[in-house]
């Protein structure tokens, strides 16, 4: 495995886990990686989706257990592998606030800054496509994705953009970007401007079997021309058996995509390593 740092993982800590952070630590030891961050889910605020899973607070994060067994672990595991303490931070518009106050409470290594709900409504379920094309359902998005980030800054990373395509009620793989160019364009200078990255989510390449991670190399290729450079790899594994997964693959269409190095973040600062494929 060229990639050694899985910089998007979760433990029982997120609401759509019960895997043991021990777990997911010693696989990622049994691999011969160096880094791993944890980025457990919150999600303030979520909606009522009409699942009797899920309610207002079930991604909300438990941030005193989470840090205090991170740190056991930490120190269980020093010497063999370096952890980091990181969140996928949900946003939404009336959020802004919450979240600010959230990132501010804990010294996370790695804030990643992620769209679940748009409008009140999550793409994970098919009630998001009703009455619309998929190509209507990614534009909503793509500008909720931009209001979000507009009216929030503290974050490091945007989370897997472009991840509505494993939801699409059609099955399609893909989708042409080239119709919300003017919206992606600004997204991206964006994060460009603020030195702010992409997480590269490997989650469809494993899970599904697609040809392409989130988001994809055409969006990647763009954020590369427009000057972003900064970008992390990240299973989004939800049980320890998926560390890592993918990252073979996911370091290919990187370079395709013109990168020669991608981030491990420490203290919420990027620490560049080299694409070990780039000749």
């Amino acid at each position: 495995m060229a990639i050694l740092a899985d910089q998007h993982v979760h433990s029982h800590h997120s609401g759509d886990s019960t895997e043991r952070m021990e777990a997911v630590a010693e696989r990622a030891v049994r691999l011969g990686m160096t880094d791993l961050c944890f980025t457990d889910h919150n999600d303030f605020d979520y909606p009522d989706v009409g699942d009797p899973r899920v309610t207002p607070t079930t991604f909300c994060l438990d941030t005193d257990a989470y840090y205090r067994e991170y740190l056991d672990l930490r120190a269980h595991y020093a010497g063999r592998i370096s952890l980091q303490y990181g969140v996928e931070l949900g946003l939404q518009p009336q959020l802004a606030g919450e979240n600010r106050a959230f990132a501010a409470s804990k010294p996370f290594d790695l804030i990643i800054a992620s769209i679940h709900v748009a409008n009140r409504r999550d793409p994970y379920y098919p009630s998001f496509y009703e009455g619309r094309t998929e190509e209507e359902a990614m534009r909503e998005m793509l500008e909720a994705t931009l209001e979000n980030i507009s009216l929030y800054d503290d974050f490091d990373v945007l989370g897997h953009l472009d991840y509505i395509i494993r939801y699409f009620p059609s099955g399609r793989q893909t989708m042409d970007m080239t119709p919300f160019s003017g919206l992606l364009d600004d997204i991206l200078r964006l994060l460009i401007l603020r030195g702010q990255g992409l997480d590269l989510n490997t989650a469809p390449l494993w899970k599904k079997g697609y040809p392409e991670m989130n988001p994809s190399r055409q969006i990647l290729t763009r954020y590369r021309e427009l000057g972003g450079r900064i970008v992390t790899f990240g299973s989004d594994a939800h049980q320890a058996e998926h560390v890592g997964d993918a990252f073979d693959l996911a370091e290919k269409l990187a370079v395709e995509s013109g990168f020669t190095e991608y981030a491990v973040f420490r203290n919420r600062k990027p620490d560049m390593r080299k694409l070990t494929s780039v000749s």
